[in-house]
């Protein structure tokens, strides 16, 4: 092995060798239990982020072990098509050359985009490979693959057979900047400060008028009502008269419906049925009809003179100053309220009245909320269950059709005589289906129609299939708490529609990588990582682990690079400490361990701590409890092995007994190769290229067996008394730290055990004590036995025994007294100091509240110090 931990000397060579060796590959195999993961399809445009990198370590984490485990490990790779993002790159590079969309009609653009994808598509792959994700390359999919095209196909035709898919009007979210249709769960909601304008609507003929209150006063031109509670007594003898829109001039009816809130606003409802969705409910109730004045780039539609081609928001302001001059405009107030943006563009949706087709989501909410309910399918954490019923009780129906040209086509034709064929078939060259002429719909599927396919359609469907058959369902899927709309509940209820079954039993989310105060991670904050710099500069392993550790389902961790650094800093303690194994194994040496005859105390004490984390790390994996399992085989590696473990070794190992010589290189190498290989699932290239550097190695680590429980290492009372003896250790350094002893300064030590089996325990750790507690005689007795005086003694307590230390071996009392005088002097000073400071007024009622506090603090510590300084002082003023 080389002097120094680089791991840009070997990560993309093993990773290489993996690959080429065909390790990440599953097949169909009678003699193993198969687990399966699909891999949530990042989009085939973009770039590796820190949200892809922990998503993907975890689910690489999880196939490792389950693959050492023995299973069959599939995990299924592939990448998105990503419409509206994809198409608006696309339309992006067009119009920098000087091209519109429409100018290369629809053939010419799908060349376009199909060339884009192609160019930037494989990027992220390569950025996946480069933080070591063991998926299976050869089932690498893509949502437009020609099996997937055909599944979506397949399932549109059956939801459209079975009346759940449908064509209408109906309010949809429309995206002003991408021109198209989105869906409920596209859209987040912002809390904003608005503005509430409250306009007067004068009756015909009249001077009398009705106040409404709106937040969008732009959308005026198109209403057709207003409406009030049928309850609210003011408005009774207004029902069925008729009001004049302002601008306008249109006579509009006043009606009474029970949606309109008698405590909002004036309790009474402007009603515009094209631009709101409860609006369009009343509206359908009241044959309103419709009146669209927003075009689908967000513009004022014809008709309305100088306000016709202005955009939505240059409309409002011009049109809230016609009211205020005209007279119209009673009063403003201002309010915050949630504004729904498009989660692919970020601009400000436009409800909009639009024809567009919808699946109807009754009972394919039913069927996904009855599987969770039944704990068919279990979410962790399972508080999110919470948000997974709600969603799904209030659900709408879907809007799958999108006003874009990239992505699957809706497989829906029309016959010169307007006719709907659906078919999985496409027309032949004469453009006729079934021997009529017909016309393909222009529009395309919303992305996640598609990708709620994943986990069957990647493995075949809807061919009938061997690997179809074991792999499916799978057995979990990891993705963030932010797509559990989007995309979760979409698979289940597609799967369980299309297959009868779940597409898996588990779902563990994820939550977000923000920055070190909290804030999320974006370009306008400049405050992202790009997590292929990391790996370049400290290793894929220690980003992967740095992402794990203390991580927790659910919850958002916060990335910092003094935690990376803690991670390369723990990879170089384990590159250490096996160079100090292999240099201190030669060639020759016979290195079977196949016995636990002769051990040493402290042998038997690693065995059992062994033991100990094979099985909690274990349970831990098996419960998905990643950051568990990584917290504690790092606290095992460098606490217990390196700290503890070698140094008790360097005792036999540096000693004339060749036989115990021979006996703890046999522990040491069996200890490093097991704890590599729990490793190995977190910290894949370091513990492979370990592994490679062991002696009697197998092939490799990636495909060694999965560490077990051992019966025969069941230690436990050599466990406890090893814990308490480094229990002792340490209070020893830390007493003689305490004393400020020096490093050469060495002292006796009595040891008294609790009976007789401790002591003879005991016994064989002399050596340790003398050694790592810098001792020079080590004398044990029973505790019963020891009629010694105990004066001027430290006694230190432990379960099995206690150690006495004799101070006066210790301590030269004269420059021990000098150093507390002084110490005494300078805790003075700082106290006359602070002091001062707290009795100044000025600092007291000027300077901010945190820093006075932090000089009450400081005060009240060297205050505590003095009086703790002093009280020592005292203890060794005649001695």
């Amino acid at each position: 092995m080389d002097t120094k931990y680089n791991p840009n000397g070997f990560e993309k060579e093993i990773y290489k060798k993996w690959e080429d060796c065909g390790y990440f590959k599953a097949d169909v195999n009678k003699n193993k239990k198969p687990f399966t993961i699909v891999m949530p399809p990042p989009n085939v445009t973009g770039q590796l982020h820190l949200g892809h990198a922990l998503n993907n370590t975890i689910q690489d984490i999880i196939i490792r072990y389950k693959r050492m485990a023995g299973f069959e490990a599939l995990w299924i790779p592939g990448t998105d098509h990503a419409s509206i993002s994809t198409e608006a790159k696309v339309v992006g590079k067009i119009r920098s050359e000087g091209h519109t969309k429409k100018e290369l009609g629809r053939d010419k653009f799908l060349e376009e985009a199909w060339a884009w994808t192609e160019q930037y598509g494989g990027r992220i792959k390569k950025q996946l490979r480069t933080i070591g994700v063991s998926c299976d390359w050869d089932y690498d999919s893509f949502t437009m693959d020609e099996n997937l095209t055909r599944a979506v196909k397949r399932v549109f035709k059956k939801m459209y057979d079975d009346g759940l898919i449908y064509q209408g009007n109906r309010i949809v979210n429309w995206d002003v900047e991408a021109e198209t249709a989105i869906s409920d769960a596209e859209v987040y909601h912002v809390e904003k400060e608005g503005n509430l304008w409250y306009i007067k609507y004068f009756f015909e003929n009249s001077d009398e008028y009705l106040t409404i209150a709106t937040t969008r006063p732009e959308t005026m031109f198109g209403d057709l009502a207003v409406a009030v509670n049928p309850e609210d007594t003011r408005f009774k003898d207004k029902i069925g008269k008729n009001v004049i829109l302002p601008i306008v001039g249109r006579k509009i009816p006043i009606i009474e419906d029970s949606y309109v809130d008698m405590e909002y606003g004036t309790g009474c409802v402007k009603i515009t049925p094209s631009h709101d969705p409860n609006d369009f409910e009343v509206g359908a109730r009241h044959k309103l009809g419709q009146c669209v004045v927003i075009d689908t780039k967000g513009h004022i539609t014809d008709e309305y003179g100088k306000y016709s081609g202005l955009d939505r928001y240059e409309a409002r302001k011009q049109i809230i100053e016609q009211l205020e001059d005209e007279g119209y405009l009673e009063k403003i107030e201002t309010l915050t309220h949630a504004v729904g943006y498009s989660e692919r563009t970020n601009v400000v949706i436009e409800p909009l009245i639009s024809k567009q087709w919808f699946v109807k989501m009754d009972e394919l909410a039913k069927m996904a909320a009855d599987v969770y309910q039944d704990g068919e399918l279990q979410l962790i954490p399972d508080s999110l269950g919470k948000t997974y019923m709600n969603w799904l009780n209030n659900i709408r129906d879907w809007t799958i059709s999108r006003q874009l040209w990239w992505g699957h086509r809706l497989p829906v034709f029309y016959t010169d005589d307007g006719e709907i064929i659906v078919s999985e078939d496409d027309p032949d060259e004469e453009g006729k289906l079934n021997g009529v002429h017909v016309t393909q719909e222009e529009d395309t599927l919303d992305t996640w129609f598609s990708s709620a396919l994943w986990p069957f359609a990647t493995l075949g469907w809807p061919n009938e299939n061997k690997k179809l058959d074991y792999f499916f369902p799978t057995d979990i899927l990891v993705t963030g708490y932010d797509i559990v709309f989007f995309w979760v509940i979409r698979m289940v209820f597609a799967s369980l529609y299309t297959t009868d079954k779940i597409p898996f039993n588990h779902v563990l989310f994820t939550g977000l990588i923000r920055d070190p105060q909290g804030r999320k991670m974006s370009k306008s904050l400049g405050n992202g990582v790009d997590p292929i710099d990391v790996v370049n500069e400290y290793g894929a392993d220690a980003l992967r682990f740095t992402l794990i550790t203390g991580n927790s389902p659910g919850n958002d961790m916060r990335y910092d690079e003094k935690r990376i650094i803690a991670s390369r800093n723990f990879a170089n303690k384990l590159w250490n400490a096996t160079r100090f194994v292999l240099m201190n194994i030669e060639k020759g040496d016979n290195l079977d361990f196949s016995t636990v005859e002769n051990l040493a105390l402290e042998d038997k004490w690693i065995l059992k701590r062994l033991n100990n984390v094979i099985e909690e790390v274990t349970k831990n994996l098996e419960k998905y409890e990643i950051g568990l399992a990584a917290s504690r085989i790092e606290n095992f590696i460098w606490e217990e092995y390196c700290d503890w473990y070698i140094e008790f070794a360097k005792l036999r190992l540096y000693g004339e007994d060749e036989k115990a010589k021979a006996d703890v290189k046999k522990v040491l190498l069996y200890v490093l190769n097991k704890m590599i290989a729990l490793l190995h699932p977190f910290m894949p290239f370091i513990t492979e290229e370990i592994y490679s550097a062991l002696p009697d190695k197998k092939d490799m680590l990636i495909v060694e067996d999965w560490p077990t429980f051992n019966e025969e290492f069941e230690f436990i009372s050599e466990e406890a008394t090893v814990n308490s003896a480094i229990e002792a250790i340490t209070a020893i350094r830390n007493q003689r730290a305490t004393l400020n002893v020096g490093a050469k300064t060495k002292q006796d030590l009595i040891i008294l055990a609790e009976n007789e089996e401790y002591k003879d325990l005991l016994e064989n750790l002399k050596g340790q004590f003398k050694n790592l507690a810098n001792s020079n005689e080590v004398d044990i007795y029973l505790k019963d036995e020891f009629d010694k005086d105990k004066e001027n003694l430290v006694n230190l307590v432990f379960n099995e025994f206690s150690v006495l230390m004799s101070l006066d071996d210790l301590m030269d009392y004269e420059q021990e007294r000098k150093r507390l005088n002084e110490e005494i002097k300078r805790l003075e000073c700082e106290i006359k100091r602070a002091s001062g400071k707290l009795n100044n007024e000025n600092f007291v009622n000027k300077a901010p509240e945190a820093v006075v506090n932090e000089e009450r603090e400081k005060l009240a510590n060297y205050e505590d110090l003095l009086e703790k300084t002093k009280l020592s002082l005292e203890e060794i003023k005649d001695k």
